[in-house]
């Protein structure tokens, strides 16, 4: 046995040794021989980003560093929050907001009230 596989067995040992006589005996139950403390954690969970790469938070803070705190209230950024955190996850009812509201924001240019 090589010195890092004797090292690395005396810290599985340490650690088994640590533990409550409840995990022990769940451990031994699967073997001893199975278990791998030192296995890797997983990856986090996958972060949501947009076409433009950017997080729905990335999106909403970018959004609203447009504005000065006067422009909006806290019902707007709640309001501004919901849609990019539809527009970013896909959602058809959220879609259908955004389109109407680019829709209607052209209209109103048409017409000269924009």
């Amino acid at each position: 046995m090589s010195q890092e596989s004797e090292d690395a067995e005396r810290r599985k040992r340490t650690i088994f040794e640590g533990m409550s006589e409840k995990r022990r005996r769940h451990i031994l139950k699967k073997g001893y021989e199975k278990w791998d403390p030192f296995i890797e954690p997983k990856d986090p969970i996958e972060i949501r980003k947009d076409r433009t790469q950017r997080t729905t938070v990335m999106l909403v803070r970018d959004f609203l560093q447009t504005k000065s705190s006067e422009e909006y209230s806290n019902a707007y950024g709640r309001g501004v929050l919901e849609i990019a955190l539809g527009i970013v996850n896909g959602d058809e009812r959220f879609k259908g907001m955004f389109e109407f509201s680019c829709w209607y924001r052209d209209l109103l240019g048409k017409e000269g009230h924009y």
